[in-house]
This record gives C-alpha cells, sequence and structure tokens, in this order.
C-alpha cells in the first residue's frame, strides 16, 4: 500500500491512501540503520509504502519512504542526534509575522527564509493581527514588508480575528500542499479553525509576562481543507537553528546576495571583510538591507553553541 503521512506521534504514524483510508502504522526497526541522521526518520508529508497488519483495525507497518521533493529541517535539542524534519513535500510556506504579542525578529524571518530557499520552496509572509497594530507596530510592519517584497517575497496583511484578506491567503493555498509556520501565538491553528471550523485545533493567547506564545500545536498534522488545499500545522518554534548549509553556500540562499555576487572579486568570497565586494558595495549604497547582512552575518557564527536555546516552544 501507498500513502501520505498526516500525522506523527512519537513512533506511531497515521497514514491516509489515495482512497481517504487512515492506517495507523508503526516503522520496521531497520529505518533506524537507513543513515537518517534525525530524530523523526519519517516526517508528516513524506510519501511511504506500508504492509497492512490488520485490515479490520487499519494498522500497518512503513517500510519505505519515497524519494522527498524537498524538506524543512531544524537542529534538535536532543544533542545526540543532528536534526528534525519538520515536514515535507511542501509546495509552500506560509511564515506568520507579528510585531507584538508575540514579537518575531528579523533575524528569526531569515533564518526560515534561507530554510525554505534551500530547497526551493515558495514561502509567503503573513503579518497577522493588523487589527491591533499600535503606529509604532504599523511602522516596523511596513519596514519589514519594504525590505522583503523588494526582494521578491510576498507579503501579505492579514487578521484572523477580523477575517481581513483571508479570500487572498486561500487562493494562493488552492491545490498546494502548504506548511503554517512561525512562534507560538501568532495564529497559526487559529487561521485553520478559520479556513475549517470542523476541525475546532486548540488556541491559546500569548503570556502576558513573556510575550511568548503558549504551547498548543505539540505535533505537526497534516488536514485536508474543503477549497481544494492541504495545510501542515507545525509546532510554534521560539529559534530556528540551520543545517546542512555551508557556510560557502549560505549567500546564496539570500535572493539579493545571489543576484550580484558574481560582480564579486573573488569568487569564494564571504562578504565579509574582502575587498571589492559587491554585496558590501552594495550594502554602504543602501540597495541592500542592513538588518538582512547582520542576519547573514549571524548565520556565519558556528551554528554549533546555538543547540540549547533552539527547541519546540
Amino acid at each position: 500500500m501507498i500513502g501520505t503521512v498526516y500525522k506523527s506521534t512519537g513512533n506511531l504514524y497515521s497514514v491516509k491512501t489515495e482512497i481517504k483510508e487512515v492506517y495507523n502504522c508503526t516503522i520496521k526497526g531497520k529505518f533506524r540503520s537507513y543513515g537518517i541522521k534525525s530524530t523523526n526518520p519519517i516526517a508528516v508529508g513524506d510519501r511511504v509504502l506500508f504492509d497492512i497488519v490488520n485490515q479490520n483495525e487499519y494498522t500497518g507497518v512503513i517500510y519505505k519512504i519515497e524519494k522527498r521533493k524537498n524538506y524543512i529541517i531544524r537542529k534538535s535539542v536532543n544533542l545526540s542526534k543532528l536534526s528534525h524534519i519538520i515536514a515535507s513535500n511542501i509546495d509552500c510556506c506560509f511564515l506568520f509575522v507579528t510585531p507584538n504579542n508575540p514579537i518575531t525578529s528579523s533575524v528569526f524571518i531569515d533564518r526560515i527564509l534561507v530554510a525554505t530557499e534551500s530547497f526551493g520552496i515558495e514561502t509567503v509572509i503573513l503579518f497577522n493581527k493588523i487589527d491591533s497594530y499600535s503606529t509604532s507596530d504599523t511602522d516596523f510592519i511596513e519596514s519589514l514588508k519594504d525590505i522583503y517584497s523588494k526582494i521578491g517575497y510576498k507579503c501579505l496583511n492579514i487578521s484572523v480575528k477580523e477575517k481581513i484578506n483571508i479570500n487572498f491567503v486561500k487562493n494562493l493555498m488552492k491545490n498546494k500542499i502548504s506548511i503554517f509556520t512561525g512562534h507560538s501565538g501568532v495564529g497559526k491553528s487559529s487561521l485553520i479553525n478559520l479556513l475549517d471550523p470542523n476541525l475546532n485545533l486548540k488556541t491559546a493567547s500569548v503570556s502576558h509576562q513573556n510575550q511568548q506564545g503558549q504551547h498548543t500545536t505539540t505535533y505537526a498534522q497534516m488536514f485536508d481543507l474543503k477549497f481544494g488545499a492541504k495545510i501542515i500545522d507545525s509546532p510554534g518554534i521560539k529559534g530556528f537553528g540551520l543545517i546542512d548549509i555551508d557556510k560557502s553556500e549560505l549567500s546564496n540562499y539570500f535572493s539579493e546576495f545571489r543576484l550580484i555576487k558574481h560582480d564579486c572579486k573573488f569568487n569564494n568570497c564571504l562578504h565579509q571583510n574582502e575587498p571589492n565586494c559587491a554585496v558590501k558595495n552594495s550594502l554602504n549604497n543602501g540597495q541592500i538591507s542592513k538588518s538582512r547582512y547582520k542576519n547573514y552575518l549571524s548565520m556565519m557564527v558556528d551554528e554549533n553553541k546555538n543547540y540549547r536555546t533552539d527547541f519546540w516552544n
């Protein structure tokens, strides 16, 4: 049998077949020896082959994963492993950003964008909770929109609470497998509930003490929506450590750097202290965002020190 993984909880996987049957599956032990250095050898979105164990109870055993076209991966808090695959085979990533309640930093945004750029995943930035913006919030969001729209990212102001611009989001999701990502409390599960109230996903308010979202989604899960879209709801994340991206390749995933890096004096220019660097020249001329360049430099620093700070919310 062949199917798609819709939910992963520990060692149990919900797999939906093409005729909409859902099987609760485990995996064969040999998966652990396939060289997948991850806390989860199988992720939501994976296409898998499985044997039926009990047809009446809809149980099975997964024995093979089909080749992934892409995936989003991050460092794991478990130091004995290297990574955690958030989801695979994604057509579009919707990154939720809020100026407060909770605050989304530009470095968090850029880390997500590098991860999605590295696999060619279309990314749309959703600035949520516009109904509650102060004047300073609006100024902050408009500055972010200016930065990211200029380098080619779709940016959209929305309000899940007031149902503002939700139809635009739906149109972008149609006939695609999408993932919602961002900090806890930014409105990911709330938007899914708005798109399909029958799902009734748990939501929670943001803590006023630390301005961080309260933990509701504990694992990634895919849902079929009535208007012809599939959505993966992922747990909120505080930090996002990059993995499998070499320092020499990092600038390839900053689209504005990639367009001009061939003009650098050195082919292996890292855009730090090298002479006649096209990226540094553009930065000095105001053609490249200072925040984007600063975040690039922060990612060039050894990522190992981030293992203890990058974890699920």
